[in-house]
């Protein structure tokens, strides 16, 4: 993917995905079958749970199958290297699964009634009838079933390099699917990441605040702002909501 280029710095790509943490837009593609099949099933109400032990979450919202395709994903959108963890190693993987219990995955906090004009210009906001549950579900189906057509495995069983071609066909919308547009599907998974990369600890991603003391976030702390001001680094580790310190 183009963010992920070798002349880019690591750190300074996280820096700007503080800033690029885009809106689900729209590709002029058309929704099949399989979208109106999923939009007449009823939606999941909110069931948050709470925050487990490191290295012990169990997914509520994703199956076996889906939630292997979502850790292979985000191990590849901002993966480990010798500036520190990835995605993966950070949470971000159980950030989305809980995620995805909230209203937010619903869509109830979305503007979802229609007309729904999919080649409308992104300017104008999210123009699908799909909920972040439905992308998921209906993006993770399309990505494998089209990985079992091109190679008999689903896209977590694919080496690195192979899930890094699928993740660039996906940003660039080379997969075409009936059920959802390969660029929402990607985008969303993307955004995702990036929030659970740097959420705060609170919400089960950025696990040991590593995303945060990757691009020097103090997190929850009232005098950074002096600090700012005063132009010099700031000299503290960052603090998460719970004052757990990194």
């Amino acid at each position: 993917m183009p963010e992920h280029a070798p002349d880019n710095s690591r750190r300074d790509f996280l820096r700007k995905t503080l800033t690029l943490i885009p809106v689900v837009t729209v590709a002029s593609t058309g929704l099949g079958a399989g979208a109106s099949q999923l939009l007449a099933a009823p939606q999941q109400q909110p069931n948050v749970p709470a925050t487990p032990p490191a290295g012990d979450y169990r997914p509520t919202f994703f199956s076996a199958e889906e939630w292997a395709f979502v850790q292979a994903a985000v191990s590849r959108i901002i993966p480990a290297d010798e500036l520190g963890p990835g995605a993966l190693e950070a949470g971000a993987a159980e950030f989305i699964d809980r995620q995805m219990n909230t209203p937010y995955a619903t869509g109830a906090q979305w503007y979802m009634q229609g007309p729904f004009n999919a080649d409308a210009p992104p300017e104008l906001g999210y123009q699908l009838q799909l909920s972040p549950q439905q992308i998921y579900r209906l993006g993770i189906a399309a990505v494998d079933g089209w990985c079992k057509a091109n190679g008999g495995q689903v896209f977590a069983a694919q080496d690195s390099a192979t899930r890094d071609r699928i993740l660039s066909k996906l940003e660039a919308g080379e997969l075409v699917f009936e059920s959802v547009p390969a660029k929402v599907f990607f985008s969303l998974l993307v955004q995702n990441t990036r929030e659970g990369f740097f959420c705060d600890p609170i919400h089960g991603g950025n696990k040991g605040m590593v995303g945060w003391t990757q691009i020097g976030f103090p997190g929850a702390r009232a005098d950074f702002m002096d600090w700012v001001e005063r132009n010099e680094p700031y000299p503290f580790p960052a603090v998460s909501i719970r004052g757990e310190r990194a």
